[in-house]
């Protein structure tokens, strides 16, 4: 069996528009829901979730039957969590709070085997579909996609060398953190927020660095990607049902007589 391309990872590198959806329920039943919808890549969320690695291996194994690459958020630039991450078959790791150059350098390290990186090597695992991949050692290097996210003023300020570290496939802004290292905390759509981002967006793009985000405004998330934006999420699971849930009950409510 020959490993399967990493199809996010592909478009990427071929400048092509990813649309994407946050997965924070912990929840595989809940992951097979959204898997089901088409989104091209999906984010299964271990920073800003009560996710672990066995919520996080239900939710892969529901999001697999489907087109949805899945990308898994880790708590932390940490090569242990990394690399248990990539042995129950994270097709790409997300990093959160990435500063630096040297950060973006473990980052990419972790997810890589020697001589390239520090990565583990484990016999039979869900990665390599448990050891029936047999070329997963030759090419797993390559078809793990490594996003490193920019979340603060001073991360920005060093965004052009964090995108300079080879093995780095693209840069994510983190609106909701910058906006509070700039004062705003809780307004990531606030109008300075996004003029300190796109500029640096700008300079990636020119490098040929694919950039993205998330956002939970649908139209800005569009806009983003016209802009130059190669792969943006437009909202989250938690998001999407608290929504429904309001919007059903008020519309309820609006049609009882007396309530």
């Amino acid at each position: 069996m020959k490993m399967p391309a990493n199809t996010f990872l592909a478009a990427l590198r071929a400048g092509e528009k990813q649309v994407g959806l946050w997965v924070s329920l912990a929840s595989n039943y809940a992951a097979e829901v959204t898997a089901g919808a088409g989104y091209d890549w999906l984010v299964v969320d271990m920073e800003h979730s009560p996710g672990d690695v066995q919520t996080t291996l239900g939710q892969l194994q529901a999001i697999a039957p489907y087109t949805s690459t899945a990308i898994v958020r880790a708590p932390w630039n940490d090569a242990v969590m990394v690399k248990r991450l990539l042995d129950i078959g994270a097709q790409g790791i997300l990093f959160p709070m990435v500063q630096s150059a040297d950060e973006a350098r473990a980052a990419v390290a972790a997810t890589r085997y020697p001589p390239d990186g520090i990565r583990g090597v484990a016999g039979s695992m869900r990665g390599s579909r448990f050891g029936r991949i047999g070329d997963y050692y030759a090419r797993a290097n390559d078809e793990t996609a490594v996003i490193v996210q920019v979340e603060t003023l001073y991360a920005i300020k060093q965004a052009i060398e964090i995108a300079d570290v080879k093995g780095v496939d693209g840069i994510f802004f983190g609106p909701a953190d910058i906006a509070a290292d700039m004062g705003l905390i809780g307004q990531p759509m606030q109008e300075d927020v996004w003029a300190t981002i796109r500029p640096v967006a700008r300079e990636l793009m020119k490098m040929g660095m694919p950039v993205g985000t998330l956002v939970t405004d649908p139209r800005f998330a569009a806009q983003l990607l016209n802009e130059g934006f190669t792969f943006v999420a437009c909202g989250t699971d938690t998001g999407l049902l608290a929504k429904a849930a309001d919007g059903l009950l008020a519309q309820m409510r609006q049609g009882i007589e007396g309530k």
